[in-house]
């Protein structure tokens, strides 16, 4: 069969077009082969962060459940404290700062707690035990100010109560008009009233009623809230609190006092009166005491970058000591510093 002369002509591809499309080719093939490998590296490397970070968690989960044991375990350690010092207790029930429980426990290594040949006790234990770092401390709430000392059980202020606190913010330099703003403002918190405001339980929440920062901050070391009234210890309230609870004490009677306590704690109120020898002083039995009942527990435990702080406030009934309350927070950094002596306040 013979083609018509004016057919056309079948066309050949150009050599350099047909070299061009296998480049192309081969370039869309490399390119979706380093497409799929950069996505499984994704995919891969997502996978392992996510195990990294549930590692990450669950440990840290258990390291603060092992802290929140081993707080706990310091809380009980200072209950046995104050309970044994119930027992071995004068015949008047004195407290004061020569006693075992005011020794304040510096910052030491838990693996000083733990014996290497106590039974139960692995080397993964001992371990973790020389990482971690305990301290505390028990305070005297007693030897403070009661701030709900300032209303009677009928609702009306107290006015011993409200001239002590005025002499101690006297002596702190801090402004009248916030202790009237709180007096008036606990004042309403004993109403029956329904804009009545919440009644405190903890020093800082006196800021609800109308106490500063800085005021509050002052305060701290002589002022404390307790659940019930309560007396003022005169074995380990400090010079402040002694001039402000005491009518016709100065500050020098007050540091007095304090250095007559050092030699030899108050058995009796009667004997403090005594050796104070100031007859202008009121020692009020319905004001002061020479032994406590509430103690506040303060326990720090330091593990790597770390540290976690439990305030626990304690009651005491013979040789019965419960926990009221227990806070716990964690600090932002590692604080190195080992706790002070305990408050006389």
């Amino acid at each position: 069969m013979m083609k018509h002369p004016l057919s056309p002509r079948p066309r050949h591809p150009h050599p350099d077009l047909a070299r061009h499309q296998r480049v192309n080719q081969q370039g869309a093939a490399l390119l979706m082969a380093m497409l799929t490998v950069a996505l499984v590296a994704t995919l891969a490397t997502a996978g392992v962060w996510l195990q990294w970070r549930s590692i990450e968690v669950e440990a840290t989960e258990r390291q603060r459940a092992q802290a929140h044991w081993l707080l706990l375990g310091a809380l009980d350690w200072a209950r046995i404290i104050l309970r044994e010092d119930a027992r071995a207790g004068g015949e008047n029930g004195q407290d004061h700062l020569a006693e075992p429980w005011a020794v304040p426990l510096q910052e030491a290594r838990l693996s000083t707690f733990v014996s290497s040949n106590a039974e139960g006790v692995s080397r993964d234990d001992e371990r973790v035990a020389e990482e971690v770092f305990l301290s505390g401390q028990i305070s005297d709430m007693q030897g403070r100010l009661n701030v709900l000392n300032l209303v009677e059980s009928d609702g009306q202020l107290s006015k011993p109560t409200l001239d002590a606190f005025e002499r101690l913010f006297k002596r702190l330099d801090l402004p009248p008009t916030e202790l009237q703003t709180l007096a008036q403002q606990l004042v309403l918190a004993h109403g029956n009233t329904a804009a009545r405001p919440l009644r405190p339980q903890r020093l800082e929440q006196l800021a609800w009623l109308g106490l500063s920062a800085s005021s509050l901050a002052a305060l701290a070391p002589h002022v404390c809230v307790l659940p019930v009234r309560t007396s003022v210890n005169l074995n380990t309230a400090s010079d402040a609190v002694l001039q402000a609870t005491l009518t016709g004490v100065d500050a020098a009677q007050a540091q007095k006092m304090v250095q007559l306590r050092e030699s030899r704690h108050f058995n009796t109120l009667e004997d403090a009166r005594q050796r104070l020898d100031n007859p202008r002083a009121v020692i009020d039995t319905a004001l002061h005491s020479v032994g406590s009942r509430y103690f506040e527990v303060r326990g720090r435990l330091r593990w790597g970058a770390t540290v976690l702080e439990e305030r626990s406030l304690v009651e005491r009934n013979g040789v019965d000591v419960r926990v009221l309350w227990s806070d716990r927070g964690q600090l932002a950094a590692p604080q190195r510093e080992p706790l002070g002596r305990p408050s006389v306040q």
